[in-house]
Order: C-alpha cells, then structure tokens, then sequence
C-alpha cells in the first residue's frame, strides 16, 4: 500500500517542479513597489469552471502583513457583493468610504473576495485561506447562485446538484497536479460539442430550466447549510467577528424569467387556466385589479407553481394596498423561478438558521432583504434599489453599505462624526456624470441579452434608464468637467494609493477625451497592479485610439498572457496587428475571438477586411454576409459588403447594400458617394446627382465626388 502512495507522490513532485498544472489558492505573493502583497490568482477559479467558461475574481492588493492600527474586512459572496456591474460603486467601496469619513484617524481595508458565477461551494476555501490573513470583520453576502453556480441544481458548469462530500472530494483532487491531469483528460475525451466556448453570461443557462418541485433543490439547500455553516466557523474561529446577512432581491420589479407548467392537467383543465390568466391579463391591463386579482387566484389553484401567475397576483395586490398578500405572492414568484438566479425563501430561511445557531459571540445577523425591504415605497424591494433581479443601483449600494457600517460602529472607537451622505460617498468614489453614465451605458447592454431582454418589464426599464443617460449626457460640458476633474485630483490628493478612485479617474478622462492623460493615469496604476490584466488592455486601446498601434502591441500581448480568456483583448490586439498590416497575425486574433463569440457581427467586419487585403474575397464576402445576418442594422457590414460585390460585378446587390449603408449612417459621405456611382452605373443619373450632391453636403473638400457631379450634370446637358 505504501508504494502506491509514494509513486502518487513522486508523480504530483514531479509535475509539480516540471511546471504543470496551476496553483489552485485564491491568493498569492507578489512584490509591489517594495512591498510583500498577496493579489488574486486568477487561476483558482479553474478548481470550479472549466477554462473556457471561467470567472475571476477582482483586482486584489493586500499587504502580507497587516500594518498596526489597521481595521481588514473581507467582503464575501458573488456578483452583487462584489459590486456588479461595477465593483467600484458596489456597496463594499461605499462602505469603505463610510468608514474612512467618519473615522479619519483609523485605516481601513476592504478586501472584496466576491466575484461573478460562484456559490457557496467556491466560498468555502476562499473563506479558509482568508482565515490565516488578520481579518477583523468578515460580511457574508451570498445565495443568489446556488442553483445556477458550480454543483447547483442549474449549473452548466458540470454536474448538478451532487452530494457535498462528492463536491469535497472532486475539488480536492484539483488541487493536485494529478487531479487536475485527470480532469483535463476527462474533458477531453469528452470533447466539446455542445459546450460553451466562451463566458455568455445569464443566457448560457436557459436550457437548464428548473422544477418548482424538482428534487434536485432540497440536495442544494442541504449542501448550502453544510456550506455556510462552515464559513462562519472559519471566520469567527479566526477572530474575526461575521457579519452573516439574508439577501435582498428584486421581488416586486423582477418578473420571473421561467415559468415551468403544471403537466398534470388534463388538456381541458388547461384550457381553463390559459382562459383564466388570459382574462386576468386583460382585467389587469384595464387597471380593474380586483378582477384580475379574481381570475389570477383561480389560476393558481389549478396551478399553484406557475411563476408568473403568481407575480402577476402579487403586482395586482400591491395596486390594492394589500400589502402582506402582495409580498407573500411576489416571494412565492421567486421562489419558483424555473430560472433560479435569485435566492429564494429557504435560502434566506438557512440564513437565519445559522444565524440563530452561534454561541462564539463573534457572530453578527443582520436581515438585510428585511432592511432594505422595509425602505422601499410599497415594502418590498424593487427598481429604487436594484437595476434588474439582484444587482444594486447606486442607490441601493449605499443603502446596504450604511447598514452593514453600522453593524461595524461597535468594534470601533465612539465618535461624534456622522456618516457621510451618498453625495460625499460617491464624490469620494469618482462617480461622477461620466462615470455614472458608463455604468448605466453597460447596464442598458445587458439589457438586450437574454433571459432580461424577455421580461414583460423590460421596454419600461431600458427606457427609464435611457432617460437617465440623457439627462447625464446634458451635463457633461467643458465647465462641469474641470469641476468634475479638481474634485477627482482633492480626492486623490488625500488618497493617492486608492488604485480604484485611479482607475475612475482614468476612465473619466478617456469618457471626456483626455485619452493621453488617461493613458498616463493607466501606466500610474499599472505600477500599483502591475498583476491586473485591465491595466495593460486600457494602456494598448488608449494608444491604439491615438494612433500608436505599434506601442498598443505589447501591453494587449501582456494582458493576453495573464488572461487568454478575454475576448475584447483578442479584438483589440486584431486591430492593432491590422493597422500595422501584420494581416495574417490578425486574422488569428479575429478567428480566436470568434471562436469565442461566434455571434459578434463587429469582429466578423473586421475579419472581412483582413481577408479583403489577403485577396481573399470570397470569404471576407463571407464574413460580411454573416455579419449582416447577425446585425442588420450594421452599417459598416452592408457597406463593405457592397465593395466586395461591386468588386465581383454583382451591380444590383452591391447598390441595394450601399443604399442600406446610406440609409443606416445618413452622415457618413462615402455611403452616399458609392451608392451615387452604382446608380450612374446603371443609367439611374438624377438619383446618382443627388447622391454626389449629399456627399458635398457632407464632405465639401471631396475633389472626387465634385468631379463626378461635374461629370454628371454636363451628360445631362447634352442628353446623354
């Protein structure tokens, strides 16, 4: 038996000093600018998602040893801990500016270990590792992924919902060279039909739809308990005191994404459902409330899972004022969500099981969903805090991050100093109009993909946010930016290690087109991170967008180095390679890119012309076609594609695209320029006129276009 084991360890040595594998802890050691730091290793994450799929963690830069007199939190959880859509605006940066305003004498350091996609599963050794770092107060966020993360119920990241000691035993093998061997060889020989090629976000999971009453959930509140119960162990036997918090969700503005149907009734009982909730709709659509409410509850006593009847229900009581039955239907809409993104009832309900079980002293609850819940207009939690089903607008962040500062006040010296208001907050924070209107920009994006582009709610949503950068784009003239910058540079004067209040003012310069000085702030913050992926992509597009492609070709190759998986680089250094006409070097990039994103119309015009330098016609035709099938309203993919036919001689199909150019981009000259010599081609000479005669309108100082026209109006003097 015991040469068995010691061949295993001769193996695992051996590949180990051999360079295989990767090393499987949160954290490592890296020195920055003479300091001994620990920063995130991005290569964890490869312990729970395959690496095609995989999410990182944030940017981390924390001291190895803890400097006297300073208070370390840790922040754990997934995407609404950590601050998504923009962690810099999430709640840990707000309450870490809480903490700074009204304690000035004390330092503080948050230390965000929250990250996209993950569950409980991937918390626990994170929890572990961070027990052996000082960590003073720990807040625990998290649930929203327990079914769709790694080993949930949903997941597509592998199997689902198995026993916890099977996911014990599966993750530790991975932290072995030889685990990691073996699962890479099971992979393989598994091969990759059907599987994701690249991080899709919320749609990757609508095929793994879920049952109200699937049995595969009570596996995963089980594991989930087990789970939590072991990371609050691991910070309260550390000495950090815990903050454990129920989580709040969108329950009043988040429609469910998936309604599963009762298959149990007979074709004629369903029938009378469908008619039900027909009818309610109509009622509710006429604002008669207590009709529809009427016809709703009917509904669910034939079917008293149906998601969206029960949401439905819940927004017809809130109408009436009845406030309890509203909250208790909108709760029961979540709960049996065939798309589970959200926590749910029993998720919370183990929350305050654990709770209500520690004896150390060293444990804190707080009912966040209850809090915050109880701030809104109507009691329950909505659009006033959260952009969509979990994530936190500005708003809400500071309204979480106030509570949880609150619940820290005891463990810090008494003071008289009040907390600072979300205005001084998120003037410490960057958040400027520039700012702000990137994050709802991103925001209004994530609302055309799927499933938030198929909720009932969501024309009214895209366009309240619309409304929002409108109003933000009003106010960002030449005088409110110089204000917007001096108050960037006080507050950087009072925190110039602040890598994050950096980064947000490098993006504010690059939104008001200081793109050399943006360019500048991104290499200062690039010697604070030089492990941040993002540092090295800012610095090569900045360059690329001041026409420097030769000096962008390094930092994009870098950034590549440390995260291959990012596809916005493969485009970048694509671009770059082809301005530089390395051509067949960008057409690797562009093929990796859309062997990652298949469906990116942008990339495949970029692919085209490459393949058009290359005199590879018929495929950058190719590539223009598809783009155009994926984006029609595309411009540039209907303007390109009319030079390629116009090219191969097919007239009508080249004038029919540049006209759509025209008609996409009325302000770009040589859409009309080229759509006027197509119809002059085929005799069509007065529509040609006023083609070249736009083109003027538009670009007066093009010769050619005057030339053409000249040409054009002397044939019709003299009836040609």
């Amino acid at each position: 038996m015991l040469l068995p084991v010691a061949l295993l360890g001769i193996v695992e040595l051996a590949l180990r000093f051999g360079g295989y594998g990767y090393d499987p802890h949160f954290l490592k050691r890296l020195r920055i600018e003479g300091e001994d730091c620990f920063v995130q290793n991005d290569n964890f994450s490869l312990t729970f998602f395959p690496p095609e799929t995989a999410r990182f963690p944030g940017a981390i830069r924390m001291p190895v040893r803890k400097a006297p007199g300073t208070f370390r939190i840790f922040v754990f959880g997934e995407s609404a801990a950590m601050g998504d859509p923009e962690p810099a605006y999430g709640p840990a940066r707000y309450v870490e500016m809480l903490l700074r305003e009204k304690y000035p004498d004390k330092t503080f350091e948050v230390i965000n270990v929250a990250f996209t996609a993950i569950n409980s599963h991937v918390i626990v050794p994170i929890a572990r590792e961070c027990a052996g770092h000082e960590g003073d107060f720990w807040i625990v966020y998290m649930g929203n992924n327990e079914m769709v993360g790694p080993f949930g119920a949903a997941t597509v990241f592998g199997n689902q919902a198995p026993s916890l000691p099977y996911v014990r035993l599966v993750t530790a093998a991975q932290r072995t060279r030889i685990g990691q061997g073996l699962v890479r060889i099971f992979r393989d020989l598994r091969g990759n039909a059907g599987k994701p090629t690249a991080w899709g976000g919320m749609q990757m999971f609508l095929q793994n739809q879920l049952a109200p009453d699937s049995p595969l959930k009570a596996n995963v509140y089980k594991n989930f308990q087990k789970n939590l119960r072991e990371i609050v162990q691991a910070g309260t036997r550390s000495g950090a005191q815990v903050l454990l918090n129920t989580v709040a969700v969108n329950l009043k503005d988040s429609p469910p994404f998936a309604t599963a149907t009762n298959k149990n009734l007979a074709a004629s009982q369903s029938m009378q459902f469908d008619t039900l909730v027909s009818d309610g709709c109509r009622a509710e659509a006429a604002d008669n409330l207590a009709e529809a409410s009427g016809k709703f509850e009917q509904a669910l006593q034939m079917s008293p899972r149906c998601a969206d009847v029960q949401f439905r229900l819940g927004k017809c009581l809130l109408g009436q004022t009845n406030l309890a039955a509203a909250r208790e239907h909108l709760q029961l809409a979540c709960d049996d969500d065939a798309l589970p993104f959200r926590a749910d009832s029993q998720i919370n309900a183990a929350v305050r099981k654990e709770g209500a079980r520690d004896s150390s002293g060293r444990l804190k609850f707080f009912d966040a969903a209850a809090a915050l819940g109880a701030q809104a207009p109507a009691g329950v939690c909505g659009q006033e805090t959260f952009y969509e089903h979990v994530h936190f607008n500005f708003d809400g962040s500071y309204r979480l991050a106030l509570a949880w500062a609150e619940e820290i006040k005891s463990m810090l010296p008494s003071n008289t100093n009040s907390w600072a208001s979300q205005e001084r907050c998120e003037q410490m924070l960057g958040l400027s109009d520039w700012n702000r209107a990137l994050v709802l920009e991103h925001m209004l994006g994530r609302m055309q993909q799927a499933p938030l582009n198929g909720q009932a709610n969501n024309a009214e949503r895209i366009e309240r946010l619309n409304a929002q950068v409108r109003q933000l784009h009003a106010k960002m003239n030449p005088e409110n930016a110089v204000r917007t910058r001096a108050s960037f540079e006080r507050e950087l004067a009072k925190q110039p290690a602040d890598y994050v209040l950096r980064e947000n003012f490098a993006l504010f310069l690059q939104s008001s087109g200081n793109l050399k000085e943006a360019t500048e702030e991104w290499r200062r913050i690039r010697e604070m991170m030089p492990h941040d992926y993002m540092t090295h992509f800012q610095i090569g597009h900045l360059l690329r967008g001041q026409g420097l492609a030769s000096e962008a070709e390094g930092p994009l190759r870098t950034s590549l180095a440390m995260r291959p998986s990012i596809t916005e680089t493969w485009i970048e250094l694509g671009n770059v390679l082809a301005t530089q006409e390395k051509l067949i070097e960008a057409l690797d990039c562009y093929s990796t890119a859309l062997e990652r994103r298949p469906k990116d119309a942008q990339t495949l015009v970029h692919r085209g012309k490459v393949l058009g330098k290359l005199n590879r016609h018929p495929e950058a035709r190719e590539s223009y076609e598809a783009a155009v099938k994926l984006d029609s309203g595309n411009w540039e993919a209907h303007y390109e594609l009319a030079g390629e036919l116009d090219s191969a001689g097919q007239l009508d199909g080249a004038r029919n695209e540049f006209a759509e150019a025209a008609r996409l981009n009325p302000d770009y000259s040589r859409a009309h320029f080229n759509y006027g010599v197509l119809l002059a081609k085929q005799g069509r000479l007065d529509e040609a006129g006023k083609e070249f005669e736009e083109t003027l309108r538009l670009e007066p100082a093009y010769s050619k276009a005057r030339e053409y026209l000249a040409q054009l109006q002397n044939m019709q003097r003299h009836g040609r």
